[in-house]
């Protein structure tokens, strides 16, 4: 790879290459577009973070001081 040659990403959502460079505005995504999908796809919890739940779904009047 040349020296001037900037690295290249792809992006998340569409997986097209996307040069890593301060005018790419949506870095790592390539367009507002695809930002906005990965950014609905948290929202819906179509991505998450697996762990245990901070809280049982029982739980009615949850206490909070022990967070």
């Amino acid at each position: 790879m040349a020296a001037n040659t900037p690295p290249m990403v792809a992006c998340p959502t569409c997986r097209k290459p996307v040069a890593w460079i301060a005018a790419e505005t949506f870095k790592p995504f390539c367009s507002e577009r695809c930002k906005l999908i990965d950014l609905g796809d948290w929202a819906t919890e179509t991505h998450k973070i697996p762990g245990p739940p901070l809280l049982d779904e029982d739980d009615e009047n949850p206490d909070f001081s022990s967070y």
